[in-house]
């Protein structure tokens, strides 16, 4: 994204210049004098630990201000003899009717504020889709069907060979059972086959480990952006488990791969308007009969990502349900950038030359996705942020702008706002750009590598892939901030941040059970085969 970058912000280039190293045979080589200083670590470590103090000190500010006052209020109340006692009652005697009315004015505020605070929305539970092993599709396995189906020339098979090898998906990625056949077999009857087999699939698992039952959940909303049949997805569910009759469902189609969290959004604000309710939000995406059978490099590219996927995530507002729930909603922000028309038009559905129907990416997406980043997090940065971070990048921005200071944007420091992050698994670049441009290390986009590596891009649902990585490895504790964002057409960028209600151990089932020991795994930047 270059100068720009994700959210908008210059990146800092890296220093040039090795000082010693290894040839490709893995000799050593030599020391060379480059007559260069290694930096200052002394100065650079106590500048961080300067930073840390800076955090705590504002951070705990009005403590550290209230201490000083308690401990003199004590000690006054301690100089008082029985004498001073009996005044300070006499005189509040005589004002009597004063203390009535602030005492009923104190309660009313409390009333109104209690009253007018929003309705706790909590994650009960939720349950990824793990299709069986006879869906894993292997690079050669791939290339060998697009190369049998006949409808790709040599460059086209050339391209998605080294869209492949650089993707950073691993060989246990699934892909719908039409896909398998050859020829493919991409029909609206296997299309509805694979909606049903993942939707029910992490709906049965979901139901199993909640308790709750079909017939006791009162909002379902389903988020599938490129598969929208008649009767709906959500009808197909309510018809799958003689859902009662008064539900509020929603279908939500078109709206990329940040519909989840849009979903999400929409569930907690019904919650808000219907009480001691339980919502069950479902995110997929449909491959079956959005496979691009064409040449068109720009729409070949969603063949060699996405991968078949499902999560059902169930919400409660009731009090009961906060001790067995992981989870609570703490923010949700929704950017839309599709008033402009280069964002409106950079993932676009449509037929190229030939008739073939498929989706297109712009040459321009990191783009514009780093500009609609920038903007969901000025917008979140506020509500999440320590007093620190906030201090900190508004002096900066008030320096540059009002004293004209050649100085580089802050780019605030998220770790301190969360504890894990869930990037959409839409891609390395993606994940990259967010690694560096929000500096965040390894582990922080470890999740999201993962999940990319083993289940592909599973659109809206991945960032339910990512919360149960976390999960697996026995990382989630109590007290703990989660960031989810993802990407979507539009063009869209949202969020949704979640506090853990307890600390969470390994679970018995999940998508990741039988192979978290394996990860993490090393990806290589580019993958031969």
């Amino acid at each position: 994204m270059g100068k720009d970058g994700v959210a908008g912000l210059e990146t800092p280039n890296m220093e040039a210049g090795l000082v010693s190293g290894v040839d490709d045979h893995g000799v050593a080589v030599k020391i060379r004098n480059t007559g260069r200083r290694l930096p200052d670590f002394l100065q650079t470590v106590n500048l961080k630990y300067v930073k840390l103090g800076y955090h705590y000190l504002i951070t705990h500010l009005l403590t550290l201000l209230l201490i000083p006052l308690m401990l003199t209020v004590a000690l006054e109340v301690g100089r008082m003899g029985s004498n001073d006692i009996w005044q300070l009652w006499e005189h509040l005697q005589f004002n009597l009717v004063s203390v009535l009315i602030c005492s009923a004015l104190l309660v009313f505020g409390m009333t109104v504020y209690i009253m007018s605070r929003p309705w706790p929305v909590y994650l009960v539970d939720y349950a990824c889709y793990k299709p069986s092993n006879d869906r894993k599709v292997m690079y050669p396995t791939f290339m060998e069907h697009s190369k049998l189906c006949g409808k790709f020339d040599d460059k086209s098979l050339a391209f998605q060979k080294k869209i492949l090898e650089r993707s950073g998906l691993g060989e246990e990625t699934y892909l719908p059972p039409a896909l398998h056949e050859i020829p493919a077999n991409p029909s609206i009857a296997t299309a509805r086959d694979e909606a049903e087999e993942v939707m029910f699939g992490a709906l049965d698992e979901l139901f199993e480990k909640t308790g709750v039952k079909p017939k006791d959940v009162g909002i379902l909303i389903v988020n599938c952006s490129l598969f929208n049949p008649t009767p709906s997805l959500s009808a197909m569910i309510v018809n799958k488990y003689k859902m009662r009759g008064n539900i509020k469902s929603y279908n939500l189609g078109g709206m990329g791969c940040s519909a989840g969290v849009i979903s999400i959004d929409l569930a907690k604000d019904i919650l808000q308007l219907q009480r001691n309710a339980y919502a069950v939000v479902v995110s997929t995406e449909n491959i079956t009969q959005n496979w691009y059978f064409g040449n068109d490099r720009s729409m070949l590219i969603p063949n060699c990502l996405f991968r078949m996927g499902a999560a059902a995530v169930l919400l409660s507002n009731k009090r009961t349900d906060k001790r067995r729930a992981k989870y609570q909603l703490v923010n949700t922000v929704r950017t839309h950038k599709g008033a402009d028309d280069s964002c409106y038009q950079c993932i676009y559905q449509e037929q190229d030359a030939r008739g073939n129907l498929g989706v297109s990416l712009s040459k321009d997406l990191m783009a514009i996705a780093g500009d609609a980043l920038k903007t969901n997090i000025t917008i979140l940065g506020p509500l999440v942020l320590p007093l620190s971070e906030q201090l900190l990048f508004f002096a900066v921005l008030a320096a540059r702008r009002l004293f004209n200071l050649k100085m580089k944007p802050y780019i605030p420091d998220f770790t301190l706002a969360f504890d894990h992050f869930c990037i959409h698994a839409g891609g390395r670049a993606v994940i990259d750009e967010l690694e560096k441009n929000l500096h965040l290390s390894a582990e922080h986009v470890e999740a999201s590598r993962m999940t990319l590596h083993r289940f592909g891009n599973t659109s809206s649902s991945s960032i339910w892939y990512e919360l149960a990585y976390m999960e697996s490895k026995g990382r989630m504790k109590k007290g703990n901030k989660i960031w989810q964002i993802a990407f979507g057409s539009g063009f869209k960028c949202n969020s949704a941040v979640w506090q853990a209600m307890r600390t969470l151990q390994p679970p018995i089932r999940g998508p990741w059970t039988d192979c978290i020991d394996m990860y993490p795994v090393k990806v290589p930047e580019i993958l031969t085969f």
